[in-house]
């Protein structure tokens, strides 16, 4: 391998590795955050959502800036405005900590959509063994920042504003990794046909819309409050944190085996319901006996959920045929899919608020997983995006 195409997929990696920690890295902390903050359940359950309602409003900016300045460069945009955010949201008053954590997500939203078309235009020849690669670093970043905050909180002594804004730190690292492939890229390298048109006229996207948002959702519901479903069992706070950590990196793994394997296949179906199948008995033993054997729980959890991300992520890379069109398919389906992923974490809340416990928001995750479980049986058949009648 050549220093020009090492620097390209170290800079491939450490950007994506930036997609989760400023998000991840809230869970540990919640309560810590709302009681400084003084927020309520709802309102801590709602940094979250704010979060990942910007990664679905903001989505479209992407294939936006990558005809105008590239997609080289609008990654490198993004990953200094994460780092941005993550400082600005450490300052006092829930305020700027509402307006850091939507301008991170910002950043965060259009990196999502552009990773999978920056897959498709630097490693046109290894789009499944790149998705996993990317996909497990997503994962990977989640885990590291779910893992450390509380034990470097303890080492250094921080609170939790001062270790929320080391996490500005590995963006711009990563911004510097990735600085030669934005000086080389042509401005508007992306100019030519907009393919939205095709894109929204096909039921292949909102196939795989459904399946993106669906299993965002359950994904971001046990990101935010499953340290705290496991402190309200009795666990403490460091223990919470190690479980939320394990199926983390449990998901690395799943999450680069799974789209080489599946990405052989013409049909993705037995991948994604098996995925969503795993992610049901996750669910269910949390819900029925979350301190029995929960490390059990949290690997089942972790390869449902890791392979469901990886698989919606690798599905949107396969169907389109170009870059340009596998960005606007990722803008569709990454933006309408957040927005429904959303309402999870406040949701969640909301009915923990009402009833008292997690018996009925976990039911109603439940009900959700049914329905990922048949969008992904239509987005996992075999489709080319853009032929009729699809």
């Amino acid at each position: 391998m050549s220093l020009r195409s090492a620097v390209l997929v170290a800079g491939f990696v450490l950007a994506a590795l930036n997609l989760r920690p400023a998000i991840a890295g809230v869970s540990p902390l919640l309560d810590e955050i709302m009681n400084d903050v003084g927020l309520s359940p709802a309102g801590g359950g709602a940094i979250t959502t704010v979060m990942v309602v910007c990664l679905g409003v903001f989505g479209p900016l992407a294939p936006l800036l990558a005809r105008r300045i590239g997609l080289d460069r609008t990654l490198l945009a993004g990953l200094l405005v994460i780092a941005t955010g993550v400082v600005l949201r450490v300052l006092d008053g829930a305020p700027v900590l509402y307006l850091g954590s939507a301008l991170a997500a910002i950043a965060i939203a259009v990196m999502n959509v552009a990773m999978p078309g920056v897959v498709k235009q630097h490693f046109p020849a290894k789009v499944n063994l790149m998705t996993g690669v990317y996909v497990s670093a997503v994962v990977g970043g989640a885990t590291i920042s779910s893992a450390l905050v509380i034990p470097i909180e303890r080492v250094t002594g921080y609170d939790w504003r001062g270790v929320s804004a080391l996490l500005a730190v590995p963006a711009l690292l990563a911004a510097l990794l990735w600085l030669p492939q934005a000086l080389r890229e042509r401005e508007g390298a992306q100019n030519g046909p907009r393919p939205f048109g095709m894109v929204l006229r096909s039921r292949v996207t909102w196939y795989i819309t459904a399946l993106m948002g669906l299993q965002s959702l359950t994904f971001y519901v046990m990101l935010a409050w499953l340290p705290t479903i496991y402190l309200e069992a009795g666990l403490p706070a460091d223990q919470a944190g190690y479980l939320l950590s394990l199926t983390n990196l449990v998901q690395v793994g799943t999450s680069l085996a799974v789209p080489v394997l599946a990405g052989r296949r013409a049909s993705q179906v037995p991948y994604v319901v098996g995925a969503g199948v795993l992610t049901v008995l996750g669910y269910l033993g949390v819900l029925l006996a979350p301190t029995t054997v929960p490390w059990l729980w949290m690997i089942v959890l972790g390869v449902g959920q890791g392979a469901s991300f990886a698989l919606a992520l690798l599905i949107i890379a396969l169907r389109p045929a170009d870059p340009t069109t596998v960005t606007a398919l990722s803008a569709v389906a990454q933006s309408v899919g957040y927005v429904i992923a959303a309402l999870g974490p406040l949701l969640f809340g909301f009915l923990r608020q009402v009833s008292g416990g997690w018996s009925v928001p976990l039911m109603a995750g439940l009900g959700v997983l049914v329905a990922q479980l048949v969008a992904g049986w239509f987005a996992g058949r075999p489709a080319t995006l853009g032929k009729p009648n699809l």
